[in-house]
């Protein structure tokens, strides 16, 4: 398919999560677009994390339900309707589908669950210019579906200022190819990811929207449904919503110059009981994440250096990369542990290749931080030379990609650490540093709470650790190859051309 033309957003008023008011809204949605769902039909949420702690950061139980129904109300030949997604990191999805309260939904709508990480990876080719690779890696339901439905939650992104329709994609790669370049690129690479796939129906999740971060949203009362046929078109009313040009940011403004759909508003039909102008009134107050990291970490025990990453002539910052994870990674850790931010210790934390003084007392531990780090100079009363392990993303291959899970990972951290004690620094070395690392790495030079071995987690996260090393193994016994090099040519209808 190409993007549907002309692109038209819809604004509706819903104020709580009731199945059915969301489902007729829906419903109605699907209706004005004059779309009926055929063939395999797959809805992807945003589900990166889920559970009590995180409630304000994925797509509501409520709103898929209604979704669903709404689908099935409208059903034009559907010989599969199914939910899919890859949740956050080393997290098993199903750790993620528990918390959110997705099974008991999907069993009510007698809906299938695809965990991505469990499904045959396979190569679609990508030939438009300026792409960052000839090749990306997906989840074959993904590039089977017929009838794609994006329900993206609105909020706000430490990487990318915001997460709509298009910064959903990140979820249709497993681990492996979903780190390789997360990194100053990380715009390029959403844009590009829209090869994959192009959405029938954008559906977002706004009726309680998520301020300021990612994973630990800060709640903000939005009130609204938004729909779509054209994710460039969605995101950009979105984005307007809050205040925003939408050509200020990347991903948006790279997938208009890709042809994917405008961001002139002047080029969008809009509608809906609920004006644009009534819609900025109800986010006026709305905070992005976009945030510096040395500024992030201004008045705490932490002091942040950032140097540019490499080819500066792009960005003299790493916004896509392992800044934007050690803010989250805070964030999850005060969640968890009211009193993080007194049991710190001053740490020093260095990011790209920074060239200034490192004001490090005795006994302050330096943290380098990024495959990218770089530093010559003084610690304490000792010249360090810290050297840049980047490796150009043309060296980094897909096929032979490999990805470390939670259980690795901490081993990992905890030998890096273990290692450099004595040291006047440590170093992290990956790009980017996940979030999780970077969890693990605070806690264990901060002592503080382990969000992993948490009692309300530990349990759930078990469950699904189990769950999908079983599934993934069955599969390998059956002879089914966890990836699938070579084109994939069984391409469902909702390919772009």
């Amino acid at each position: 398919m190409k993007p549907i033309a002309p692109a038209k957003v819809i604004l509706r008023r819903c104020e709580s999560y009731d199945v059915d008011t969301i489902r007729r809204i829906l419903r109605e949605g699907l209706e004005e677009l004059g779309l009926q769902p055929k063939g395999r039909t797959l809805v992807k949420p945003n589900c990166v994390s889920s559970g009590p702690m995180f409630k304000d950061a994925y797509t509501r139980p409520e709103f898929l339900e209604g979704m669903f129904l709404a689908l099935q109300d409208r059903d034009g030949g559907m010989t599969e309707l199914a939910l899919g997604e890859r949740c956050g990191i080393t997290i098993p999805t199903r750790t993620s589908f528990d918390g959110a309260g997705y099974y008991p939904m999907l069993k009510r709508v007698g809906v299938k669950g695809y965990h991505f990480e469990e499904e045959p990876q396979v190569e679609i080719p990508l030939t438009h210019e300026g792409r960052l690779r000839d090749y990306l890696f997906t989840p074959e339901p993904i590039a089977r579906a017929d009838f794609f439905v994006n329900c993206p939650k609105f909020k706000s992104h430490p990487w990318t200022t915001v997460t709509f329709a298009m910064k959903n994609y990140i979820g249709i790669q497993d681990d492996r190819h979903r780190l390789i370049d997360h990194d100053h690129r990380l715009n390029e690479k959403i844009a590009d990811l829209q090869h994959i796939i192009q959405p029938q129906f954008i559906a977002i999740d706004a009726i309680t929207a998520g301020a300021g971060r990612m994973l630990t949203p800060i709640p903000f009362d939005l009130g609204l449904i938004v729909m779509g046929n054209n994710s460039v078109a969605f995101d950009s009313v979105c984005s307007h919503i809050i205040g925003l040009d939408p050509e200020s940011i990347e991903h948006i403004r790279f997938a208009r110059e890709h042809g994917f759909g405008p961001t002139d508003l002047a080029s969008i039909a809009i509608s809906g009981d609920v004006t644009l102008a009534e819609a900025q009134a109800k986010a006026r107050g709305f905070q992005v994440g976009l945030v510096r990291v040395e500024k992030y970490f201004e008045g705490t025990h932490i002091t942040a250096y950032a140097g540019p990453p490499p080819e500066p002539e792009r960005t003299d910052y790493c916004w896509g990369g392992c800044p934007g994870a050690i803010e989250e990674a805070v964030e999850i850790l005060r969640l968890f542990d009211k009193e993080f931010d007194e049991k710190i210790p001053h740490l020093h934390v260095v990011f790209g290749a920074y060239d200034g003084p490192i004001d490090a007392k005795p006994g302050e531990r330096v943290v380098f931080i990024g495959d990218c780090a770089r530093f010559e100079g003084m610690l304490g009363d000792k010249l360090v030379k810290v050297e840049s392990l980047y490796r150009d993303r043309a060296t980094k291959d897909p096929h032979v990609a490999e990805h470390e899970d939670i259980l690795a990972k901490i081993f990992s951290v905890r030998s890096t650490l273990r290692e450099a004690r004595g040291e006047p620094f440590v170093r992290l070395e990956g790009c980017p540093v996940s979030v999780a690392e970077q969890v693990l790495a605070l806690v264990m030079l901060g002592g503080t709470k382990n969000p992993y071995m948490s009692a309300s987690e530990a349990m759930r996260f078990n469950k699904g650790y189990l769950m999908w090393k079983s599934a993934t193994a069955a599969k390998r016994l059956r002879g089914i190859p966890y990836q699938k090099d070579g084109t994939f040519e069984e391409r469902g209808e909702s390919a772009p051309e």
